[in-house]
Order: structure tokens, then sequence, then C-alpha cells
């Protein structure tokens, strides 16, 4: 430094003993220049005063030697202890000098820095809230410091700042929020352990409302948690505490959809070896549940995003424990949020009018769409995020469509564990009670999942999957008006849908003979169409879902229709083989039933039907003993049933004729083969048409708006058959 420059009003002697490399010669001048300042604040002289402070900061703390930059620092510390009170009006000059030197490559320098900045701080205490952004910056840089002499002063010019902080109610939160949220993001454990001790502070003075500006924050506080200091994720998790409270306490200040996104996105584990990620996902859920619980109906707008969080944690097993019983609260909550109102349309509550059928069928709209068209447009075509609820929307909407998107996916995708699918399915069979109209728009695109998931290998999941298929077929939602037609259709080929379940409300109608809708037939058909294509899932699960379907459904719509189906059947194997054993199983359920003259007036009609003309082609499988065991043993169910009248001789005698199935092995097996073609060949001769399964589906799919319970005639091509009801 050019000591012949003039320096004054610094003295000479002042300035050597600044650029001394001894402490305690640069601490004498410090002193002169205290005195020297505090008669330039007696007289009243902030030009000199300004000057001193102008020449400590450029010649000194700035100068490019270090002892010159550590006298600048303590003879800046020196002026502002002279100033006192009035040192507020001085501190940008004060502090910006000091602030540098916090990058000083020399740790000893940085050390020094922080001791004039901590005398500094105790002069002007709350007037350096103005540069509280200046100081918080700084002392984020050091609490990263590798010297421990510069972190421990550090520290406690940390604490100093606190306390005024809490002491003042001067502290400009809505300027602080942008550099907290930038530095929020910081990898490093020590500028992470100062940020969230910052946070609790200032979350824990009443007159700072910190909660306003949580959505900004809460994402880097998540990230804070997965850090790997114990320390650190105790101290992220105290803070977090602190916030869940204050939102339980003032629910109705709480931006729950601004904050929903981040909570999604935390639910939801990248790398589930990591620890970390566990502590991450119980507290996104924890937080979930409790919103959905304080937020109530605001949050089904953002349902879809929800459950994309929540549906693939209830599969967790014993180690995710509390985290799977957070998200089965959070979805238990929002299932129940879901009520009948849902199935209104936004336009019908606006104009108090009911929708026609033409606006009904021509599917979703309103606002729905748009929403999940943005999200996709967005590249979240795979998840289904929260979005901010619309400002003109007067009421809450359902995000429907959102909904059956992701519980679709999660039925599609192979990796779904199994309480995921029977949450999925019980979901769905949710909606299609509550809200019934809406859902059947999506009916189409639903059918052939639920269909396939009854090949699923859980027996829970096939009890629910068939509620669902039940509901669809027998909800009052997807009746249409009767009489219409599909033109270009054959409607010859409609099947007779027997009176008690073709009926739509009145007194036959109740929950033990539902009534049946278009898809009831349609779903028949899928059925048998499955159980004919997987042979497996016939003889495994067959017995099994007939039976359910039977709880579900009326009984005698379950055989009545199977039976109408199975006339048009081409695989004469797979129709034995599907009426004869369920017919086998029927008739040992006669035994507990009470023998009426009625009853046995229907089994000896039915006696008359197998010996008529029609039924030759039954008759003659009663040669293949070994292939139609149950045709046989539900003839001689029906013989035990009967008293020893006319009927009971007709079939004894009848029963006596089939062949020893010895005697039948001793027929080589071209011949036996040549029998079945003969079989075969009676049975095609028999007197009903051929119709396979897609060409019924098809038929199906284009008049369900048609009475089900009118068979079309064919110019007398059709001829009707006996009563049939036991078929």
């Amino acid at each position: 430094m050019n000591t012949e420059k003039d320096f004054s009003p610094l003295t000479p002697n002042i300035v050597r003993a600044l650029n001394d490399k001894l402490y305690e010669k640069r601490k004498v001048a410090a002193l002169e220049i205290e005195k020297l300042v505090r008669e330039f604040v007696a007289q009243n002289n902030s030009t000199q005063i300004r000057h001193v402070i102008q020449i400590l900061a450029s010649e000194f703390a700035l100068s490019q030697h270090p002892h010159s930059r550590k006298g600048g620092l303590i003879g800046l510390a020196a002026c502002s202890i002279a100033l006192g009170k009035d040192s507020g009006l001085y501190l940008k000059e004060l502090i910006e000098p000091v602030l540098t030197c916090f990058n000083d490559s020399d740790s000893r320098l940085r050390y020094y820095a922080c001791e004039a900045l901590y005398n500094i701080v105790k002069v002007a205490r709350g007037a350096v809230l103005a540069h509280f952004n200046l100081l918080f910056d700084g002392l984020s840089k050091l609490a990263a410091d590798p010297d421990p002499n510069v972190k421990s002063g550090s520290e406690l010019l940390d604490r100093l700042l606190k306390d005024i902080v809490t002491e003042s109610n001067k502290f400009d939160l809505v300027a602080f929020v942008p550099l907290l949220r930038e530095r929020i993001y910081s990898n490093n454990q020590y500028a992470r352990q100062f940020i969230i001790s910052w946070i609790h502070v200032l979350e824990s003075v009443p007159d700072i409302n910190l909660l306003d500006y949580l959505p900004e924050i809460l994402d880097g506080l998540f990230q804070i948690l997965g850090d790997n200091s114990k320390e650190i994720r105790r101290m992220c998790e105290v803070v977090l505490g602190e916030f869940l409270k204050e939102i339980k306490k003032t629910p109705s200040s709480v931006k729950f959809a601004e904050m929903a996104n981040i909570l999604v996105i935390h639910c939801q584990v990248a790398d589930e070896s990591k620890v970390t990620n566990d502590l991450i996902q119980l507290t996104a859920m924890t937080w979930m549940r409790e919103f959905i619980q304080l937020a109530g109906r605001a949050v089904l707008p953002y349902s879809s995003g929800i459950l994309t969080a929540v549906l693939p944690c209830l599969s967790y097993d014993d180690r995710k424990k509390n985290t799977k019983e957070a998200a089965s609260a959070c979805n238990y909550s929002l299932m129940k949020l879901v009520t009948p109102e849902d199935d209104d349309d936004e336009d019908d509550e606006r104009s108090g009018s009911v929708e026609s059928p033409a606006r009904e069928d021509k599917g979703d709209g309103g606002d729905g769409d748009t929403l999940n068209a943005s999200q996709e447009a967005a590249g979240f075509s795979n998840i289904s995020f929260f979005a901010p609820a619309s400002i003109d929307r007067s009421h809450v909407t359902l995000d429907l469509d959102g909904i059956v998107r992701v519980l679709d996916r999660h039925l599609h995708e192979a990796s779904t564990g199994m309480m995921t699918r029977i949450t999925v399915l019980k979901w769905l069979y949710h909606l299609y009670i509550k809200t019934p109209r809406k859902m059947f728009r999506h009916t189409d695109s639903l059918f052939p999942m639920l269909l396939k998931t009854l090949s699923d290998e859980s027996d829970e999941v096939i009890l629910k999957d068939l509620e669902v298929l039940a509901e669809i077929a027998s909800s009052p939602a997807g009746q249409m008006g009767p009489g219409a037609t599909c033109d270009g259709v054959d409607s010859g080929l409609a099947l007779k849908v027997p009176d008690k379940a073709g009926k739509t409300g009145g007194a036959e109608s109740s929950p033990s003979t539902p009534s049946m809708n278009s898809y009831f037939y349609k779903f028949m058909i899928n059925l048998l169409n499955r159980f004919s294509v997987e042979r497996k899932l016939l003889e495994s699960r067959g017995a099994f879902i007939i039976r359910q379907l039977c709880l579900l459904l009326h009984a005698e719509n379950i055989f009545h229709s199977m039976a109408d189906i199975l006339l048009k059947e081409e695989d004469l194997k797979f129709a034995s083989t599907m009426n004869y054993k369920h017919a086998y199983d029927l008739i040992q359920k006669f035994g507990g039933l009470e023998v009426t003259v009625d009853f046995l007036m229907e089994v000896d009609k039915l006696v008359q039907l197998v010996e008529s003309p029609i039924f030759t082609y039954l008759r003659l499988q009663l040669l293949d003993v070994e292939g139609n065991p149950y045709l046989i043993k539900a003839l001689y169910g029906l013989l035990m049933l009967l008293p020893q009248s006319q009927a009971f001789q007709l079939l004894s005698h009848r029963l006596q004729c089939v062949p020893n199935p010895e005697l039948m092995r001793t027929v080589d097996g071209s011949e036996r083969a040549d029998a079945k073609k003969r079989g075969v060949a009676a049975c095609e001769r028999a007197p009903h048409g051929h119709v396979d399964y897609g060409e019924l589906l098809r038929h199906f799919d284009c008049v369900q708006g048609k009475h089900l319970e009118v068979r079309h005639q064919r110019s007398g091509r059709v001829a009707e058959l006996p009563d049939r009801k036991l078929m």
C-alpha cells in the first residue's frame, strides 16, 4: 500500500498500524478510529463519517494485501461501535466489504470477517433486517466452511441474527422466500442444516406466517428429509411436524392444491433400496391423509393424482406397514367423498334441467376433458397429478375420467400387486354404485379388462371382479329405451331374456331378482366364450364363478341365459361340458327343496322333452359314457326325484339302454372317432342356429337399446321350443 497517499482524516500512525502484521497494533489503530468517529458523531459530521468508512473499505478491506484487509475489517467494526444506534444509517457501506471477505481464500481472514460482522450486527440490531438477504446469503456459504474456526465464528453470528429476527416484527418474509426457495436445494449437509434451522426459527415466530409460503419450500423440505445425516433428518421431521400441526389448526387458510403435486411425487418411491426414501414416502403419505380429511370434497378434482400415489402402496408387505396403513386410510377417506351428487353433470346443475339422452350419448365433456388434455399435452400422460382448481368453478367436480384412467392402468399392468388390484375393483364397484350414469360411458373400454381379470390367480380378486361385472349387468343405468334398433343388423339373432329378468322397475325388481340390462347378455356371451377358449379357467374356476354369479344375480337369469346361448354353440363338447355338470349340481340341490305337485309336473315335462325328437342329439350323447358322465348322472338324478309314475318308467327304460362303459372300450380308436362324427352330424341336424360368439357380441353391441324380452320371428323359420325353465 502507498503510505504516502492521503488517507485523511485517518492519521499516518493509524494507517501504519492498520497495515501491521500484528493483531495488537491493528487493535490499537481500531481504538483510535473509534475515538475519531465518535467525535464526528458528536459534531453530526456525516460526510466525514462516510469518508472514513469509504477509506477503510476500498483502501484496506478490499486491498490486495492480506494484513491491510485485516486492518480494514477491524476498522469497520470500530466505526460501527462508535456510531452506536446511528450505525443503521451506514449499514450498507459497513456490511458489503465485510461480506466480500467471506469469500477470501485465507481462512484467518474469513474468521476476522465473521468477527467484524458480528460486532456490526450486535450494535445495529434490528436495523440489519433491511439487509437480511445479504447476511443470510453470506452465512449460508460459511455454514459449509471447512475451517472449524470460521464455522464456529459463523455459528455465533448466526445465533445473534436469529435472536434479532425473533425479537423483531419488521422481518420482510416476502423478500426472503425467493432466496430460501433457492438455497433449500443445496446438497451440502452443513448448508442443509443451516437452512432447516432457519425455517424452524421462522416457523416459531408468531408474527411470521411461513405457512402461506409453504408450497414454495415443501419440495425442498422433502429433499432434505432424504439426507444421509440422521441429525438433519430428525431436524427436518420436527419442522414438518410443526407445519402439519399448524395446518390442522388453520385448515381454511392452507393452500392444499398448491402442495398436492409435491405430495403425489414424494409418495412414490423411485429407489426402494434407500432407507431414507421410505421416510420420505411415509411422511408424504401421512400428509396426504391429513389433507384429504381436512379439505374434504375440495380434493375431489385431484383424486386421480391421489390414487396414482396411493394405489401401489396398498400392496406393500410388513416392512412398510406404516406406509401401507397411511395409504389405506387415504384411500378409504377419498372413497367416502364420492357421493351420488357426483353423477350430475355440471350443465345440469347450472340450468336445473335433466340431461337428454342425446347429450348423454356424446360421452364425457366439460372441465374434466380440458384438464386431462392439458395434462397430456404437458407430458403427464403416464401419471395423474393434481391440477389447480379453476377460478371460475363454482362447485367441486369429480375427476371421473382421470380416476378411470388410473384404475384401468393398474388393472392392465402385470406388476400390480394383489391388494392394489382388489382396491381398484372396489373403486370401480363404488363408482358404478355412486355415479352409474357417468360410469356407463366408460363401460365399453373397461369391459374387456374386467373379463380378463376373471383369470386372476387370486380368488378375492375374482370375487371383486364379479361384483363389478354383476353391477354392470344389472344396473338400471345400463338400460336403454325399448324398441331401439340398429339399421342393417339382423335382429333375428336377438336372445330372449326371461320375463322376470327383463323387467325394469316395478314390483318385480328387487335385490334378490335384479333387473338385467343389455350388458347382462353381453357379459354372459363373453364369459362363455372365455370358458371355451381357456379350458383351464373353466376347469379350475368355472364352478366357482358360476356360483358367485348366482349369488350376485338371480340364479334363474344365469342358467336361463347360459342355456339360451349354448343352443347356438357349435362346439358341442364345450356345450355339454357347460350344461351337464351344472345340471347335475342343480339336481343335487333339489333334495333340500320342498317337493310339490307343480315341481313334479315340471320334472315330468322335462322327461317328455328328453324323449322328444328335438332332443335326439342328447340321447345319442348317452352312447359316449366316458365323455358325458354328468349327463348320465343328471338323468339318474331326475329318476330319483320322480315317484314311480309313467315318467319314471319312461326315463328308467331309457337309462337301461345306456351301454356298459367296459364294452364301449373294446371299440378301436377309428371307430370311436367315426361314432363321434356321426353324433356331431346328428346334433348339427338339430333345429337350432349356429352363431359364434363374435357374431353374438357384434349383434348385442348394435342392439343394446332393443328390449330383450321380444324375439324377432323370421317368417316361420324359427320354431318356438316348449317351456324350458329348468334348462
